[in-house]
């Protein structure tokens, strides 16, 4: 049944036909398997049901939040608080690149728009400081990651609402994960620059300068703060605090007057195209997970897994490793949605703490962001440094190896997710 329902969904990939779509007609055939009578009452269910979450009604919250900072132009003073903290050293731009990301994260949450807007900005000043374009490009792409492991995520929001968990508990998880990624690509560009040879073009700021810049990013620095705090001490909701943020931005952006009724009316409709992309496919990859979970797949797994039930490591180490050759086939909100319910039981059943298996699929669901031939983020870094995509998918892989690495070590040392969250109970 399993090989049936992936073989349906790849054709009508390769197909072109849409991805919601794609996953509906893998249930259809997953459903003659199980019990075709079943479909008719089953699909509308989950359908509907999939999307019918309090806890979802943040997703589109934070992503409003983050296009109203973009529109009204907050976060280009993010990059300029990292050129200044870190744009004279040797190399300097690919070291605004990675801080650059960190910043975004707290704001946007979404890798895809923070390779856009700094791919624009950094991949042509990179290539005029001495950096090959597929370096900076690929740099791009993967500093992005860092995005939706930093709270706030969309990943983690719908890792929440399927199992249960804390959405406090795994905003904070991701917090030394996310930095840890940023520190793998700091380290990587340090050995990149050295090796070709590229020399430090820009003078160190001032006191005064970097005091200036972080004074005018400060509105956006504090929104991660605000984001979490309120929800780790239990003022709001997760989707209560999306609201609240998204009041924080529209009176800054009213403040500043830089958040005019056109760009408003942007900032809206690029929610409302976003969001309704990604609830087409949670209500899509509902079915099919239901069918997963009625045919009994976790148990199945469980019994595989049952040589490892005492090893939580080498566990979480095999679910990876499922997850990277499926992320590399599916689009990441479908292969979270698909694969957590099916992961949640074996993982728990051998020892896995919830929280750090919900940072663990997230780093995981986002490397998939940039790994061919459905990473999102390369085709996006390939766009706006005007490469060939061909091209990306070849310098992309060391970048992937990096991030890997990283996720190991979150692997092996599950403190690094639940020290954060550990300090806050």
């Amino acid at each position: 049944m399993l090989a049936a329902i992936i073989g349906t969904f790849l054709v009508n990939i390769l197909l072109g036909v849409p991805l919601f779509i794609c996953l509906l007609l893998a249930a259809l055939i997953g459903f003659v398997f199980v019990d075709f009578s079943l479909a008719y009452r089953m699909i509308p269910q989950q359908f509907y049901g999939g999307i019918n979450s309090f806890a979802l009604m943040a997703i589109p919250l934070f992503i409003l939040a983050g296009n109203l900072m973009n529109t009204s132009g907050l976060t280009s003073q993010l990059i300029r608080l990292a050129n200044s903290l870190v744009g004279h050293l040797r190399g300097g731009l690919g070291y605004v690149n990675v801080v650059s990301s960190v910043f975004f994260a707290g704001v946007n949450g979404s890798a895809v728009a923070d390779t856009s807007a700094l791919g624009s900005l950094l991949v042509p000043a990179m290539k005029k400081e001495g950096y090959a374009t597929s370096y900076a490009a690929g740099l791009t792409a993967a500093s992005s990651l860092i995005g939706p492991i930093i709270p706030p995520s969309i990943f983690m929001i719908l890792y929440a609402s399927l199992t249960n968990t804390s959405v406090g508990d795994l905003f904070l998880a991701g917090v030394i994960p996310g930095l840890l990624l940023g520190g793998a690509f700091l380290v990587m560009n340090y050995l990149y620059v050295r090796k070709v040879g590229i020399q430090s073009q820009h003078a160190r700021a001032s006191l005064k300068g970097v005091l200036s810049a972080f004074w005018y990013s400060a509105p956006a620095l504090i929104a991660p703060f605000i984001i979490v705090s309120s929800i780790v001490f239990g003022f709001v909701t997760p989707t209560e605090s999306g609201a609240l943020i998204v009041a924080y931005a529209l009176i800054l952006g009213l403040l500043n007057r830089t958040l005019s009724v056109r760009k408003l009316i942007e900032a809206l409709t690029d929610t409302a195209i976003l969001t309704g992309t990604i609830f087409v496919i949670i209500a899509a990859s509902s079915v099919v997970s239901w069918l997963l979970a009625y045919a009994q797949l976790p148990a199945q797994l469980v019994v595989y897994l049952e040589p490892f039930k005492n090893n939580p490591t080498i566990v979480l180490l095999i679910l990876s490793a499922i997850t990277f050759f499926i992320g590399m086939l599916m689009e990441e909100v479908s292969a979270l949605m698909l694969l957590t319910p099916v992961f949640f039981p074996v993982a728990i059943a051998s020892g896995v703490d919830p929280i750090h298996l919900g940072v663990v699929i997230t780093v995981n669901i986002t490397i998939a962001l940039i790994t061919p031939p459905m990473g999102a983020c390369v085709f996006v870094a390939a766009a706006v440094s005007k490469l060939e995509i061909t091209e990306m998918f070849k310098s992309i892989w060391p970048f992937v190896l990096v991030a890997i690495v990283a996720q190991i070590f979150v692997i092996c040392y599950p403190n690094l997710t639940l020290f954060l969250p550990g300090i806050f109970k």
